[in-house]
């Protein structure tokens, strides 16, 4: 294999590889970080990782060098939960949110996800495509090269359908890679409001199209006191792993429903939300491969409790951290912005966020042998910091210290001037 491209005088080297823990750490800040690293990389994969001087017998003469300058270098961020095609917005909202009034309430007066699930039906399929593009540029200028982009704004067959295929034209028109879910759980529609067991089975008829025309790999299901029951979920995940559908949910975020139990039962890949976790769910998931996907912007906008990550993580449950970039809740593209409330907030450690945002969140989506971590014969995703270490993109919060991307090998973005 010829060298394409190497990138070298990388200050730090975060490979994202799990190696033992040393005396004193954490169980999630078993990552590699290498000093004066170099990347070596054959068309759109990953072919070498060290230190020092790049090796003479590396480097030919169409071989493409890159001078890191001493820069922090990870692999590519993965923000491994979004809810990320929608139309519209809810600003009319905020003053409510701020005041304090409670979100189920909001959703009761028709607000919260049925007012999105009203505009996403408005929008044409091109319509939902720009503006999801739109989102995706700015979260690659943070330096995320995957997303998990969720339906569940459509609650109707029409609807749903149209934000999957925005996903699946999502992979062949932008750089950033969209792993694809079917929520239609996400409410239920006003129009089967007195209807419920009707809408329920509307979801399982839909499951076989889906899985049919290969429009969704996870499966997901928001379960929460006045949303949908740990029975009603038990029902319809039981239903999608009959279609082969990976599955995740959303649990535990208002309301302790025994969510994160629930995703251990059905061996999820991941269980996310979690604020309202209890100390058995957090005893399951210790025991389990399943990920625990925390969603500290949603607490921060809300203005609710967040999740515990530090008990969680002291227990040994493996944490991943994402956006939940959505309309309502959390309405932001700023997974470094989510990385810094991390630190500030769940009081998560440099390594354990980097963790969080890449391998960890590379399992949460089924993709952790591909990418997630800098190694050879992985895909060649990393991002080119503007510091000098780790600590200092959390320290310094609420800008992007983005200075390049790389997708696959390939420079896809570059910050002017840098």
């Amino acid at each position: 294999m010829n060298a394409d491209l190497i990138i070298y005088n990388i200050g730090q080297l975060v490979t994202g590889k799990e190696i033992p823990l040393k005396d004193g750490e954490s169980p999630m800040e078993n990552i590699e970080i290498l000093e004066n690293g170099y990347i070596v990389i054959s068309g759109n994969e990953i072919m070498e990782v060290g230190q020092g001087e790049v090796p003479s017998k590396l480097i030919k003469f169409t071989t493409k060098l890159v001078d890191a300058e001493g820069c922090v270098v990870t692999p590519g961020l993965i923000d491994s939960h979004t809810h990320l095609v929608h139309g519209g917005s809810r600003e009319n909202e905020f003053l409510d949110k701020i005041q304090g009034v409670p979100y189920l309430e909001i959703l009761e007066k028709g607000g919260g996800i049925l007012s999105s699930v009203r505009a996403t039906r408005e929008l044409s399929e091109e319509e939902l495509l720009d503006k999801a593009k739109k989102s995706l540029r700015k979260m690659l200028s943070f330096g995320v090269t995957t997303v998990e982009s969720k339906s569940g704004y459509g609650l109707d067959n029409e609807t749903e359908l149209k934000q999957l295929k925005v996903n699946e034209r999502l992979n062949h028109e932008q750089e950033i890679e969209v792993v694809s879910t079917f929520m239609g759980a996400h409410a239920l529609p006003e129009e089967y409001k007195n209807k419920r067991e009707e809408y329920l089975e509307k979801i399982v008829d839909l499951l076989p199209i889906i899985k049919e025309r290969n429009l969704a790999e996870f499966f997901d299901v928001f379960c929460e006191e006045g949303v949908f029951s740990n029975e009603e979920s038990r029902r319809l995940y039981s239903e999608a792993k009959k279609y082969g559908f990976k599955l995740r949910i959303h649990a535990d975020e208002i309301v302790n429903t025994k969510g994160a139990e629930l995703a251990v039962e059905f061996e999820m890949n991941s269980a996310d939300h979690l604020m309202a976790i209890s100390d058995e769910g957090i005893e399951a998931l210790k025991n389990s491969k399943t990920i625990a996907n925390l969603l500290p912007g949603t607490s921060f906008s809300l203005g609710k409790a967040y999740a515990p990550a530090r008990k969680m993580i002291e227990s040994g449950v493996q944490v991943a951290l994402s956006t939940d970039y959505n309309p309502g809740s959390c309405p932001t593209e700023n997974l470094q912005l989510i990385m810094q409330i991390a630190a500030l907030k769940l009081k998560m450690k440099p390594k354990e966020i980097f963790k969080a945002v890449t391998i960890n969140a590379a399992k949460s989506i089924g993709r952790e042998k591909r990418i997630g971590s800098i190694e050879e014969g992985k895909k060649a995703d990393f991002v080119v910091f503007d510091a000098k270490n780790i600590e200092y993109i959390l320290y310094h919060f609420g800008v992007s210290h983005t200075k390049k991307v790389f997708k696959n090998g390939c420079l896809v973005y570059k910050k002017v001037g840098g």
